[in-house]
């Protein structure tokens, strides 16, 4: 890619407000999406608040990239073999959607809080491809997850001065940890590859799906759970007030 076809654009994904502002400027710029990648992240913060009053963790990974997805699907669907891959973790195995109190303004503690937002990329890109398929669509979405790469995310999310014993070892392991590039090939693959079909997810090939180059990676059930994933999409709409309608027409 030449420097002169590249364009950077202010984007918050714990921001309605931004979502909208930035997606429509897209719509208006390009009528055809080739490819969006949700890869925004945040790790085991102490607990805040999104601009929308949302739990931080769960509003930017999950809400914030649902409703991203839902105001840029017109152009996505207009646009033949597009594609949508989110990138989601390791950490779903840990999560579980707590229905009850999804913000966690009750008892918040952040790893856990962290697995549910992960979680909730699976199911995301699941019952999108359900829906996807129900409407006859050719666009496809899929999840992968980079395994233990050294990124920021794992230096700067969980907070040194009040850091527990696992994530000081999480920082130090950083050392030891595959490089960022390597870590990005499974959301490559996922993203351009001619065998990739809907509903797949990946990740590194090695041992534990740690290291490595990409290869097909194993959800846990739970992820793959059609009536949570119905109601957390329905949960979904609700927060963030985009319906997806263009899905159901």
């Amino acid at each position: 890619i030449e420097a002169e076809q590249l364009e950077f654009r202010a984007l918050d994904l714990a921001s309605l407000d931004s979502i909208r502002a930035f997606a429509a400027e897209v719509r208006a710029d390009y009528p055809r999406v080739d490819l969006l990648i949700n890869n925004a992240g945040v790790m085991a913060l102490p607990y805040r608040q999104t601009a929308d009053g949302f739990e931080m963790q769960f509003g930017t990974n999950h809400l914030g990239h649902f409703a991203l997805t839902g105001l840029l699907l017109a152009p996505l669907l207009a646009t033949p073999g597009s594609r949508i891959v989110t990138v989601a973790s390791h950490m779903h195995r840990a999560g579980k959607i707590r229905f009850s109190d999804l913000q966690w303004q009750r008892g918040y503690r952040k790893w856990p809080a962290y697995g549910q937002s992960k979680l909730a990329n699976l199911l995301f890109t699941l019952e999108l491809q359900r829906r996807l398929d129900a409407a006859g669509s050719d666009t496809i979405a899929v999840a992968s997850h980079p395994g233990y790469a050294a990124t920021n995310l794992s230096v700067t999310g969980p907070r040194m001065e009040n850091a527990s014993l696992v994530e000081r070892i999480m920082n130090i392991g950083n050392v030891f940890a595959q490089s960022a590039a390597m870590g990005a090939l499974p959301s490559l693959y996922g993203a351009v590859a001619p065998d990739v079909r809907g509903g797949e997810y990946f990740g590194p090939g090695g041992p534990l799906e740690m290291f490595g180059a990409p290869k097909r990676a194993s959800a846990m059930a739970k992820a793959r759970d059609p009536e949570v994933a119905a109601r957390l999409w329905d949960v979904s709409v609700e927060l963030t007030n985009v319906d997806y309608a263009r899905l159901s027409a």
